[in-house]
């Protein structure tokens, strides 16, 4: 599977800006990708400023998402700030080529940024398939708490995928902790940043990327803006997993999702 990381920087709490810089960069790939990663909120940058930039479930967000599958013939996801029941969600969003969408809502509020206090956490997570890869979408904060991204050991996914907004002051954090999700649940993680200033003086060095299941990074990408495409290996993947079977030793429980 051909995977596209598109890292970038975000006109603040813009998304019509947000959506037009980035189908032109998308343009270019048609035919040329399986799945695009967007990073979070990547419509607005990590806004808490919800009440004026939430969209509905399927808002002009989302209908974009569609109309870019579509033309890549690919998948495409990121998150955005969607209202739902009188809620708020950071919402990740996978829209497929034939129209299908997928939903995940961030389980894990960042509560220094008060993210707790204006979105309304997910409960449940997501596994979808997509060209015979089962891929798992989290979101920025969750990568810190492991036990969410846990295997399911009965059918485990292929591919974990993190969405952030993740702030240089911490980018040891996100290259530590990346790999050692590869390594414990032996799959692919790939992970999309932002980079440059977003509009609380917040500064984003990017370090998007893909590690594989050994938690060997096959790209690292540090500063730059771009899309960039890397080849993902279902066949060295399960070749890895059947000579080192570490996930049938698990610890057997049920991961709860309330």
């Amino acid at each position: 599977m051909r995977l596209t990381l598109l890292q970038t920087d975000l006109a603040w709490e813009a998304p019509e800006e947000n959506r037009r810089r980035l189908s032109r960069i998308l343009d270019p790939l048609a035919g040329q990708t399986d799945f695009v990663l967007l990073p979070e909120m990547f419509t607005t940058g990590f806004s808490m400023n919800a009440g004026a930039l939430a969209e509905e479930r399927e808002g002009p967000t989302v209908r974009w998402l569609r109309a870019q599958a579509a033309q890549l013939n690919a998948a495409i996801g990121g998150s955005f700030i969607c209202r739902a029941s009188e809620h708020f969600y950071n919402r990740f969003v996978a829209a497929l080529p034939d129209g299908t969408l997928y939903y995940y809502d961030k389980r894990h509020l960042f509560a220094l940024a008060e993210e707790d206090r204006t979105y309304t956490a997910g409960r449940h997570r997501l596994i979808f398939e997509w060209q015979g890869w089962r891929i798992c979408p989290l979101i920025c904060y969750d990568l810190r708490f492991p036990v969410w991204s846990r295997q399911p050991l009965e059918a485990p996914y292929d591919l974990l995928v993190y969405v952030a907004n993740w702030p240089r002051r911490r980018a040891h954090h996100w290259r530590v902790l990346l790999p050692a999700r590869a390594v414990e649940n032996q799959c692919y993680v790939a992970a999309v940043n932002i980079v440059g200033t977003d509009g609380k003086g917040l500064e984003y060095q990017g370090d998007s990327g893909l590690w594989d299941f050994s938690g060997e990074a096959q790209c690292l990408i540090a500063h730059q803006k771009g899309a960039f495409t890397v080849e993902l290996s279902r066949e060295a993947l399960q070749q890895y997993r059947r000579q080192m079977p570490f996930l049938r030793d698990a610890d057997a429980f049920v991961l709860s999702e309330h």
